[in-house]
């Protein structure tokens, strides 16, 4: 079998080799200056939920970074990140909760945004305009047009951008993407992505009522709506509301279609339908916790789906990708890989693949070489976008119950300004998104 090795892999990874591939190349910024690779990355915190501290966490493995300011609007949630940094460096960090006043030091190199969604675009494109480099959550941003903004913003600022969906880092799955290319699985017609997730439960319908003692929640909601604080709206459960994320389609899906596009390559769908509802979570939730979303590109078609309370996926996986040829499927998560042979072809053989290590940690490290050599890194903005696009279609399909035609010249729905409207957001007075375009 023609594969990477994976240690071929990973050190292709710091030259930006998966991402060239998928996206047929990337420019290099300018303006920079190269670091020295001894050099200690100083990395700012926005964001010290469960995802701020584990990626800062994974950014400790590596002894050539230092963080010396934490930022969150919730006093809880600095403490526990003065505590990661103090047990991993030795030292106390700066606690801030206005992330600009993260911007402002000349003791930080780089940003790490791990907030909500709607807050992923302001302190990436203002980090680019102060001269950060970003490591910013998936998926990128809450909408297509903040998306494009922090796109521009990285490449006219020339810096150093990083969206966190890590599984371009990984070897193991670089394996069966190169597998796919081969021609093995013969012609590609058709692939999967889903996610059955036992582990989302009903969270109930408590009343609206006063935020946290050391919460500063209007800083929180920053640029979305203004409302009552609601403790459902908060930390982990934003991604369930329609103002500050997307749902299981944006928070599983970049990471897995990200897969399936590294495959079958950079093209965006003609089209896309989506179908589904809260069928069974009895909340105040607001995104579906069933979704089936059908992607029509140009040579082949890509389904999402999604069930929550569940865990009997396809192919007896929670969840996963499948690419399907004309010669057998190949079926892949983090456990592995796999090959099925079509019963009347015997071109193939079945064979299973182990799965590989967490790809987090070789992630990082693109991040933090490509910081220091100017390099771009496996995952810039122009890849994150691209699948994080794809992710928003499937919503902006399924809120507005229609087929929609996506033009990518100009990111907007074919004659459908309904559907438009849902591709950017306005901005709460005085927040402002510089390039943020049809708000």
């Amino acid at each position: 079998m023609n594969t990477v090795t994976r240690r071929h892999f990973l050190r292709q990874s710091t030259t930006t080799v998966a991402a060239g591939a998928m996206f047929g190349g990337l420019t290099l910024p300018g303006g920079a200056r190269a670091a020295a690779a001894s050099e200690k990355l100083r990395v700012g915190l926005i964001g010290c939920g469960g995802m701020g501290k584990g990626d800062l966490a994974t950014f400790f493995r590596y002894d050539d970074v230092d963080c010396p300011v934490v930022c969150d609007v919730d006093d809880r949630m600095l403490g526990e990140a003065v505590k990661l940094v103090e047990d991993s460096r030795g030292h106390r960090p700066d606690t801030v909760k206005d992330f600009r006043r993260v911007l402002e030091r000349k003791d930080v190199d780089a940003i790490l945004v791990a907030t909500p969604d709607h807050w992923h675009a302001l302190p990436t494109v203002l980090g680019c305009e102060a001269g950060k480099d970003v490591y910013v959550e998936k998926p990128l941003a809450l909408t297509i047009a903040e998306g494009r903004a922090m796109v521009e913003a990285a490449k006219r600022h020339g810096r150093i951008c990083q969206m966190g969906a890590q599984r371009l880092s990984s070897a193991t799955y670089a394996e069966a993407v190169e597998f796919v290319r081969s021609g093995k699985l013969g012609k590609v017609g058709l692939t999967r992505a889903w996610a059955y997730l036992d582990w989302i439960n009903p969270i109930g319908n408590p009343p609206d009522g006063n935020p946290p003692a050391g919460v500063d929640y209007d800083l929180w909601l920053g640029p979305a709506p203004k409302r009552p604080f609601n403790p459902n709206r908060f930390h982990f459960n934003f991604r369930w509301f329609w103002n500050h994320a997307g749902g299981l389609m944006t928070d599983w899906g970049v990471h897995l279609i990200q897969v399936l596009l590294w495959a079958m390559g950079p093209d965006f769908p003609q089209a896309v339908m989506s179908s589904g509802g809260k069928y069974v979570l009895e909340d105040n939730s607001e995104t579906p916790d069933t979704q089936i979303t059908v992607y029509e590109f140009p040579t082949y078609t890509l389904v999402w789906e999604h069930k929550v309370g569940v865990s009997l996926g396809l192919y007896n996986r929670p969840w996963g990708m499948s690419f399907t040829g004309t010669e057998g499927t190949l079926v892949i998560n983090d456990s592995g890989w796999e090959i099925l042979r079509e019963p009347r072809k015997d071109s193939l053989e079945p064979k299973k693949f182990p799965g590989g290590p967490d790809p987090r940690p070789a992630h990082v490290r693109n991040f933090i070489d490509c910081v220091k050599s100017r390099r771009q890194p496996v995952e810039s903005l122009d890849v994150g976008h691209q699948v994080s696009t794809v992710a928003h279609l499937g919503n902006l399909a399924l809120r507005t119950g229609r087929r929609i035609v996506w033009d990518p010249a100009t990111e907007t729905v074919v004659d459908d300004p309904a559907a438009n409207r849902l591709v950017t957001t306005p901005y709460r007075t005085p927040w402002k998104l510089p390039g943020l375009r049809g708000a």
